[in-house]
């Protein structure tokens, strides 16, 4: 590109040359030639005036007389009736400029200028014409390589950033040029960068949140269909299979529910759901896992709350909280339920030594966590939570209170969805 941009520049500036150089040799050398002719004839007429008025003087005509207004390259020759003829200067060979002049009193002045000085004037000017242009082509050279390096700097660089686009480097590199062509294109390259370092990081949140909500139900899962294959009993294994195909479906509705807020945050599905069967299917499903660590999960509180939400979004919060609680608590860990105005709240508390002072409300953050786990758990939970139009705070540090607040339908009024039994 900078050699095509050179090229073009360069040939615009030889073809102005080329039309106004050309012009302005024809012009100078006709100005030249009209002006030693006009010289010429001036030089005649003055020759001529001065023999009149010395014949009409009675005055003694020579060429010692004549010979200082005639200029050294010019020759005159001053013809006077019944005088011989006198000449000043040398006589020119060659191709000369003429100028005849007749007096008042009969005699004839010529007067010759070799056009050889005519010839050296017009080459000095075509000299001078020539520095000029080839001034005008060097200055050319110089605009075209800083004007091509301006241009073809940023496309070289725009390419770059494209091809690191292209290799998975999304970082925008809010570099600008000066040209407002090259700078559109570079917005809108930022703009792409942002936006896939966007769709990056939702793809990895994504995976890393579909890792950690699916880890634990698996886990569980597979310890079912291990005591399925371990027991003889019909009625044990019915039980079992019956409790792992809830389980998985509970496993579909997570995928789900994590691929939708990866698509639109604000997308749901809440319907109005009896809380207490959410909140007993977590406890038959974290009761083996505590009964081997030693420990039991409870719940009290208010019963038969209905409240609106997405079921399958709800039990993974509550089973974030109690994972939580089985990880990092300690004791007896209980779910109360309780109303507070026009909201059903779940509080899930255990007799651990709570949360960290240096935690704090940073507890819902990602890669936050007091021990060494993902810190993924209690983000994912809170989000779940605020999809579906509730909140997830941390009511206390010590022992630790994790409350859910979620919409209440009062129990008089008509549901305004399915429910869930």
């Amino acid at each position: 590109m900078r050699r095509r941009l050179i090229q073009s520049t360069l040939a615009v500036v030889l073809v102005v040359i080329a039309v106004f150089g050309v012009s302005l040799v024809i012009v100078e050398t006709r100005t030249i030639t009209s002006s030693a002719q006009e010289r010429v004839e001036s030089e005649a007429a003055r020759l001529a005036s001065i023999v009149d008025s010395r014949i009409l003087a009675e005055e003694n005509v020579n060429s010692e007389v004549l010979r200082n207004p005639v200029s050294k390259d010019q020759y005159a020759v001053i013809s006077v009736p019944g005088r011989t003829p006198i000449e000043i200067g040398s006589k020119p060979e060659g191709d000369v400029i003429q100028a005849t002049q007749r007096g008042e009193e009969g005699e004839t002045v010529t007067v010759q200028e070799p056009r050889s000085a005519v010839t050296r004037e017009v080459g000095r000017t075509l000299l001078i014409i020539g520095l000029v242009a080839l001034l005008a082509v060097v200055a050319a050279v110089l605009l075209a390589v800083r004007q091509a390096n301006r241009l073809a700097s940023p496309l070289t660089d725009l390419a770059e950033t494209a091809e690191r686009l292209g290799s998975g480097d999304p970082r925008p590199r809010h570099k600008r040029y000066g040209v407002p062509e090259l700078d559109r294109v570079a917005d809108v390259l930022d703009s792409s960068a942002e936006r896939i370092g966007r769709m990056l990081t939702a793809e990895r949140r994504l995976a890393a949140d579909a890792s950690h909500q699916l880890r634990t139900p698996l886990t569980a899962l597979s310890m079912r269909l291990e005591e399925i294959t371990l027991t003889d009993d019909p009625d044990t294994v019915k039980d079992e299979a019956t409790i792992a195909l809830t389980q998985v479906e509970r496993l579909t509705d997570v995928v789900q529910r994590l691929l939708t807020n990866a698509r639109d945050p604000r997308t749901g599905s809440a319907v109005t759901f009896d809380l207490d069967e959410v909140i007993q299917q977590q406890l038959a499903e974290w009761r083996p896992a505590y009964r081997s660590a030693g420990r039991a999960v409870v719940s009290s509180g208010k019963r038969h709350l209905h409240a609106v939400g997405t079921p399958g979004a709800v039990a993974q919060v509550l089973a974030a909280l109690i994972e939580n609680s089985l990880m990092h608590g300690g004791g007896t860990v209980a779910l109360r339920t309780r109303v507070t105005g026009n909201q059903a709240v779940v509080e899930v508390t255990d007799e651990g030594p709570g949360v960290p002072a240096d935690l704090g409300a940073r507890i819902f953050e990602r890669t936050i966590s007091g021990r060494n786990s993902t810190g993924i758990g209690l983000a994912v939970a809170r989000d779940l939570a605020e999809a579906d139009g509730g909140r997830l705070e941390l009511l206390q540090a010590a022992p630790p209170v994790f409350g859910l607040f979620l919409s209440r339908t009062p129990p008089s009024r008509k549901p305004d969805g399915p429910t869930v039994r």
